[in-house]
């Protein structure tokens, strides 16, 4: 980035992050966890997955970390069972384990019943867990593993053997963290080599041919670069910019650089696509009905020359594959979910009521969304788009 476009960048408060030594430079590193010792060291090994999309990439630093550290053990993932697709591929989906639903249905209770049973039969040495949750703790207890390590918050240190102290607690409050950092503390009490922020990701041949059906199917032209667009988000209604204004984007990208838009929604997110395929003056693919799984929007973001959305789980898979990428953020703070890699542009306004971290706004106006305007964003987008022209992985 030149200079003056950068001051112009700093003038609109796009924000380009740094490493993550830079977000650190205020938070305390004199917590810092003993080495656990493991004598004889564990052969049977839970691993608590976390419960969202992106958080479930970024710790894939964290799960590399840990099977090289017990080459020998047997490592069983605990995951959400609508996460398999982001880890499908990988070589450390060789066990894997479900939570059941979470009602009180008749069907969830025997999955609940099931997966104790489980859990005992497989007498685990050790249970380490990703998640914060006191549920996570609670169930780790409940399998019989030996010993159990997290970190010690949420109040359930005494389901705990071994209690990490939480390294970005300020009293009643946490500091800002990458969590690729915050799983690092973890992976060094564990005895694994720094894991670094490197995410890693995998896509099928199954679900690279796929994808190449479905794009044909749709009419995309393969000469064209494609733009992926991820309108929506799980988090809430907060985290979504207006879809007029990606509408705009679109077509701006379509008319100065011949790209394809390909708009891929998540389950609940269609009407969200179809507002911004209905705005558009510019053809668009529309990728629902159905919607991509996980594993083949992994596939479609790892052949695209952008990936535009909203900070939401499909963010980390562009980062994963190092796709450009231009990330609208609002109430949240991105500091949490950074990595010193890749290319990305976030696109944010200062504003006196953020980050605060409400799925639904309780105000009248959005102002950290309703600020972002249309040219903030297709100005990064462009330049993301001069930029030499990637590969796919």
């Amino acid at each position: 980035m030149s200079r003056g476009l950068g001051d112009v960048y700093k003038r609109q408060n796009i924000y380009c992050p740094g490493p993550p030594a830079a977000w650190l430079s205020n938070v305390s590193t004199s917590v810092s966890p003993a080495i656990l010792q493991f004598d004889p060291s564990p052969q049977r090994l839970l691993l608590v997955m976390p419960t969202w999309v992106g958080d479930v990439v970024m710790a894939t630093p964290f799960v590399e970390a840990l099977f090289r550290r017990f080459p020998d053990a047997e490592i069983t993932l605990l995951m959400n069972r609508h996460l398999f697709g982001v880890l499908e591929g990988s070589p450390w989906v060789g066990h894997c384990l479900f939570w059941p639903p979470r009602n009180k249905s008749a069907e969830a209770k025997a999955q609940h019943k099931a997966l104790m049973a489980e859990l005992r039969a497989r007498s685990f040495d050790l249970a380490v867990m990703l998640p914060n949750s006191l549920r996570s703790a609670w169930l780790c207890w409940r399998s019989g593993a030996k010993r159990r390590v997290g970190f010690n918050r949420d109040g359930r240190g005494l389901l705990l053997t071994d209690r990490l102290p939480v390294p970005n607690r300020r009293g009643r409050d946490y500091e800002p963290m990458p969590l690729v950092d915050y799983y690092a503390v973890l992976a060094r009490a564990l005895g694994c080599d720094h894991p670094g922020d490197h995410l890693t990701l995998f896509t099928s041949a199954d679900d690279d041919s796929a994808v190449t059906r479905r794009l044909a199917q749709e009419g995309a032209d393969p000469s064209a670069p494609l733009v992926v667009l991820c309108p929506g988000a799980n988090f809430g209604a907060s985290k979504c910019w207006d879809p007029d204004r990606f509408a705009a984007v679109a077509d701006q990208l379509v008319v100065g650089h011949g790209v394809t838009i390909a708009i891929s929604p998540g389950p609940g997110e269609e009407p969200l696509a179809r507002a911004i395929a209905e705005a558009m003056q510019q053809p668009s693919l529309l990728l629902e009905a159905p919607c991509l799984t996980l594993a083949e929007l992994k596939s479609l973001i790892n052949r695209a020359s952008l990936l535009l959305g909203n900070d939401t789980g499909p963010r980390h898979f562009g980062r994963a594959f190092d796709v450009p990428r231009v990330t609208v953020f609002g109430p949240t703070e991105a500091r949490w979910t950074q990595t010193s890699h890749g290319k990305e542009t976030i696109v944010r306004v200062d504003v006196p009521c953020g980050p605060c971290h409400q799925k639904v706004c309780p105000l009248e106006e959005q102002i950290c969304m309703t600020r972002v305007s249309v040219e903030m964003v297709a100005n990064a987008c462009r330049q993301m788009l001069a930029e030499p022209v990637r590969l796919a992985n």
